[in-house]
Formats: structure tokens, C-alpha cells, sequence
């Protein structure tokens, strides 16, 4: 062997020289309080391999505009419109667990997420422990959201009377479990939003927020109006701005009556996290560009018809171009064509800006289409989706489903 080369020491069982000397090896030092048996390192190996990962995963949407989970009109297609208008979170639609753990392919479609919405959830509505929590177990297995938020804000009576929505605020300790049990089998944050309370005059989301905070709620969203208000008052804001100092340190969202940059602002000045939008964004999705860029937007008729042309675009896209596709996105445009007929054009208005619970009068646009859009009947939005959509099938009738696009 040549001279200085080094001699590599034999392995036991390497076919090396079993009669060489070996040289003596030796354990790395390692400090007495990390010393630990083989049986030790690997049992907390597997057992850590068992456990859920810490959720580091904090929902970062502060200052964010958060669109609405709006039954209905919540669709992907209406989002897609919102999205392009610089909403900035998007959540499906309230789908029913129960629903969802039969199986039933319609509460499914309602989680789809576009691929244009970056920051996007789902929510769900149920009334036990159970089966929200065995729903989120399959929700986290088999869908890519950001988030899952509970229902606790819808005001119906089918949803009331079986103990989901609103009536979890009055029994706390299912909501607990809800919360927990959820919370405990999901990899992404779990948000809630609720309601000031169910009756009109006895608030409680002050007193549940701390303890939606220890239960594990990342975010709370409140919508300020109580259950039996609906829409017969003006969101209570300054209970909004009181609830702030209750969910602290949790970021707390409100939610009611945003119309224009100028709420938004005064919703800000609140100390809320952010801002959802419900309602204005059906009057009104350009809402979020009006925000973003500080100003009243006097958009012309032909751009809105434009916004319903790529409406009925992507709802061909997403629920088909066969007959029952476009007929399914037609009673989608209707239902939101109900809303959109209370805007009233910036270059009409004496004084800025439109308020949400003000009624629009009888006007006459600054053209035909304008005055077509601003009529409150049926049949006038039916013409604007013939003119979209084609002449409606026979005996086509059409009836809103919401009644919150009412006035009282």
C-alpha cells in the first residue's frame, strides 16, 4: 500500500479481515438532559407521527374585504364577479352537514372553489356535535379551503327550529362541542359568525366572544343585527365597535349595511379586523373597486350589462350550456337581478352615496337599459335575461326566494 494512504476499518460481517484490529468507536457527547434510550426515541417518534400538526396556520385576512356567504346568490359565478371586483376572501355558500354527510351531489357543488379565489372557505350549518364534527373530519380529507366557518347567524326557521344558525347562541354548551370537536379534527383555521343575539333587545355576542376565543376560534364575524331584527333596523354598530374589546386578542370582522367607501370607512373606524359584505355587493359588486379606490363609481348601463354577460358566461361554465344548465343559470340570474334593480346610478343621485335601507324611487335612466335594470318586477328581469339568455321555456314563472331584498 502506498505510504500516508489511509487503511478503511473493517466492518463486522463486510468480509473485512476479522482478525484486524478495529479501532475503538465512540458516542458522540451529547448533554445528559437529551439522552435517551433507543425504545424512548422511537415511542415518541410514533407517537408524535399520530398527532394533528399545531395549526401555525393563523387566518391572516386583517384589512381584508371578505365577501359573504350568501345563500343562493353566493354561487361561483357571482363570486368570480366579485373576485374580478377586488373582493379579496370569498366563502361558498351555507351548506347543511347532514346534507353533506348523505352524500347529496347539490350540498356538495356548493364547496367547489374557483381557481381565481386565492383566500376561500366554506361553511357549514348543523345543530350537534357529531355531525359537524364528523363532517369537518371529512371535509379536512377531502377539499382545499383556507378555512371552515359555522353558521351561527341564519335567522330562518327551518334552520332555528332544529337548533342550527342562531339558536346556538342560546345553547352554549352544544356550541361549545361544536366548536371544539371541529376545531380539534381540521388542519385550517375554524371561523365563526354569529349574530348581536336572537331577540332584539338582549345582546350575547359580547359574552360568547371570549369564550369562542378559548374555544379555538381563529376568527369571528358579526353580523349586527339580532335574529328577530332581520332587516327592519340599521345594523348596531356601535355594539360592533363594544364586541371589538370583548374577542380581543381574536380578530373580530362586521358585517351589515356597507354600501359604499364611506361605510366601509366608518366600519373601520370601528377597530374591527375587516369588513364582510353581504348585501351591498349584491346592489353592487364594483363595491370592493368603489373601496379600494376611494370613490363613487357613475357606472353606465352598457358596463353593467357587460357584468351580467360574464355572469351568465360563467354560469354556463359551471352548471352547463345544455338546457337545464342555462335554465339553472337564469333562475340564478334572476335571483340576483332581484337585488341589483335597487341600485340607483351615481349621476342620478342628488347626495352621495346611496344608503342600504333606502328605497329607490320611480326614475327614468339616463337611457332605455338603464330604466329596465332599475325596475322592481319580474317580468323585466326576465326580458334582461331573454336578452342574455335566450326566450324563457313556456309558462316560465319566476318568484324571488329571499325576502331580504324587502323593505320594511
Amino acid at each position: 500500500m502506498a505510504e500516508g494512504a489511509a487503511e478503511a476499518p473493517a466492518e463486522s460481517g463486510d468480509g473485512g479481515d476479522s482478525g484486524a484490529s478495529a479501532p475503538e468507536r465512540g458516542v458522540a457527547p451529547i448533554k445528559a438532559q437529551y439522552r435517551t434510550t433507543k425504545e424512548q426515541f422511537h415511542e415518541f417518534l410514533e407517537a408524535k407521527g399520530q398527532e394533528k400538526p399545531s395549526q401555525e396556520t393563523k387566518l391572516d385576512i386583517s384589512g381584508k374585504l371578505y365577501l359573504a356567504p350568501l345563500t343562493t346568490c353566493g354561487n361561483l359565478p357571482f363570486r368570480r364577479i366579485c373576485k374580478r371586483f377586488g373582493a379579496d376572501v370569498t366563502c361558498g355558500e351555507m351548506a347543511v352537514c347532514t346534507s353533506l354527510l348523505q352524500g347529496q351531489t347539490s350540498e356538495w357543488a356548493l364547496l367547489k372553489r374557483h381557481q381565481c379565489e386565492d383566500i376561500f372557505g366554506v361553511q357549514l350549518e348543523g345543530a350537534f356535535p357529531d355531525t359537524m364534527t364528523k363532517c369537518a373530519e371529512l371535509l379536512n380529507r377531502t377539499i382545499d379551503v383556507d378555512f371552515v366557518d359555522i353558521n351561527v347567524g341564519c335567522p330562518i326557521d327551518l334552520v332555528y327550529k332544529k337548533g342550527g344558525g342562531c339558536a346556538l347562541m342560546n345553547r352554549s354548551a352544544k356550541f361549545q362541542q361544536i366548536v371544539r370537536g371541529m376545531n380539534q379534527v381540521l388542519d385550517v383555521p375554524l371561523t365563526v359568525k354569529i349574530r348581536t343575539g336572537v331577540q332584539e333587545r338582549v345582546n350575547l355576542a359580547h359574552r360568547l366572544l371570549p369564550e369562542l376565543r378559548d374555544w379555538g376560534a381563529a376568527l369571528v364575524t358579526l353580523h349586527g343585527r339580532s335574529r328577530e331584527q332581520r332587516y327592519t333596523k340599521l345594523a348596531d354598530w356601535q355594539y360592533i365597535e363594544q364586541c371589538v374589546m370583548a374577542a380581543s386578542p381574536m380578530p373580530l370582522f362586521g358585517n351589515g349595511d356597507i354600501l359604499s367607501y364611506e361605510d366601509a370607512n366608518r366600519a373601520m373606524q370601528t377597530g374591527v379586523a375587516g369588513i364582510m359584505i353581504a348585501r351591498g355587493a349584491l346592489l353592487k359588486p364594483w363595491l370592493f373597486t368603489e373601496i379600494k379606490e376611494q370613490r363613487h363609481w357613475d357606472i353606465s348601463s352598457s358596463e353593467r350589462l357587460a357584468v351580467l354577460q360574464d355572469f351568465t358566461r360563467y354560469g354556463l361554465e359551471h352548471w352547463g350550456s345544455d338546457t337545464q344548465g342555462v335554465e339553472k343559470t337564469r333562475r340564478f340570474l334572476l335571483e340576483w337581478l332581484s337585488f341589483l334593480c335597487r341600485y340607483v346610478p351615481v349621476g342620478l343621485l342628488e347626495r352621495l352615496p346611496q344608503r342600504i335601507n333606502e328605497r329607490p324611487p320611480y326614475y327614468l335612466g339616463r337611457d332605455y337599459l338603464e330604466t329596465l335594470m332599475a325596475s322592481q318586477k319580474a317580468d323585466d328581469w326576465i326580458r334582461i335575461s331573454e336578452m342574455l339568455l335566450g326566450p324563457v321555456p313556456p309558462n316560465f314563472v319566476f318568484l324571488p326566494k329571499h325576502k331580504a331584498n324587502a323593505y320594511k
